[in-house]
């Protein structure tokens, strides 16, 4: 094998390596940022975008390996094009979320873009792996090789941050971001909130004389509950790319539940949907049936739904019909619902 070739195999793999931990880091740190309605969310946005500059800058070289690999017929090729695909359009969707140049891919959000061609490839990504095996060599670990790595991550990150810069400079749309990457969409005008659900939930229909709340030891109805006028500013930030503050009023939960003992206090949906909480938190937590003193919409949870202050949008249950006391630890459920 002559040098030359010797040195493009070995520059390839690190480059695959790279690539490797890069897509991971950046698939971990952007479900870690969904997780979170306060500031840890923007230390793993921080990672995250450094992650993508970094994969972004690695490209050139990773389509010298690809057209190598394109010149050679080989077994499931279609999914490795597939992969690359998916990876450029997450990356597209990414950067066109974080600037506020392009918002929207038709019906889709550019953030729900990003997140469904990243959920995508993650299959594509594990079978490359076991199929296109990397075998890390003594030279791949070498001080040599971590100084070239540092000296990458310390670019992407300048990169990083003079993009940042650029954007308010420009007085793009990406500078009025919040701290999670979200935009404003309608803060104190209810009418214009948006209306956005977990996954697949439909929006279900109830009869404001039919529906009931059950908490331990008692049925509510809607007029019972409508006579409590708990107040709170509360901002909904919807992994989908939006946040919207408003004054929402309703009922506080430790009023709901006055002797509450056990761990964990479950939420529970009309679609089957739930969320766990700590007891300690009953008092924080508001049962809202208004939103800047006009009933909520259905799209928005009526008859009453949940307002969960700094935690994210999936934790604002909606449509609520029962509350329950559980003997469950509120960390012993999945940490994004998986419906």
């Amino acid at each position: 094998m002559t040098t030359r070739r010797y040195g493009a195999i070995k520059s390839g793999a690190q480059t695959n390596l790279a690539l490797l931990g890069l897509l991971s880091i950046a698939f971990l740190t952007g479900w870690l940022a969904f997780a979170f309605g306060t500031g840890p969310s923007r230390l793993s946005l921080i990672v995250h975008a450094t992650g993508g500059v970094a994969i972004v800058l690695l490209m050139p070289w990773k389509s010298m390996i690809a057209r190598r690999g394109m010149s050679r017929p080989r077994p499931g090729r279609w999914a490795s094009i597939g992969l690359g695909v998916l990876v450029l359009v997450s990356v597209a969707a990414g950067l066109g979320h974080s600037t506020g140049l392009v918002l929207n891919w038709g019906p889709l959000s550019s953030m729900e873009v990003h997140v469904g061609a990243a959920i995508a490839a993650a299959p594509l990504a594990i079978w490359h792996v076991i199929a296109r095996r990397i075998k890390a060599r003594p030279a791949d670990l070498s001080r040599r090789t971590f100084m070239k790595g540092s000296v990458a991550l310390g670019a992407a990150a300048a990169t990083y941050a003079v993009s940042e810069i650029a954007v308010r400079a420009a007085t793009l749309p990406g500078a009025a971001r919040r701290f999670t990457g979200s935009y404003e969409a309608g803060s104190f005008r209810p009418a214009d909130m948006p209306v956005s659900s977990w996954m697949f939930d439909a929006i279900p229909v109830h009869s404001p004389e039919r529906w009931t709340l059950r908490t331990p030891g008692r049925v509510w109805t809607l007029e019972e509950l409508a006579a409590f006028d708990d107040r709170l500013n509360a901002t909904l930030d919807c992994t989908g790319g939006f946040y919207s503050t408003q004054e929402w009023s309703g009922v506080r939960l430790d009023r709901l539940l006055p002797n509450a003992s056990r761990p964990s206090i479950r939420v529970i949906s009309s679609t089957g949907y739930d969320r766990r909480f700590p007891t300690a938190e009953a008092s924080s937590l508001l049962l809202a049936t208004r939103f800047g003193d006009i009933p909520l919409d259905p799209g928005h949870g009526f008859p009453a739904r949940l307002v969960a202050p700094d935690r994210r949008g999936f934790w604002w249950v909606k449509w609520v019909v029962a509350i329950e006391l559980d003997e469950v630890p509120y960390w012993w459920q999945a940490p994004f619902p998986l419906q």
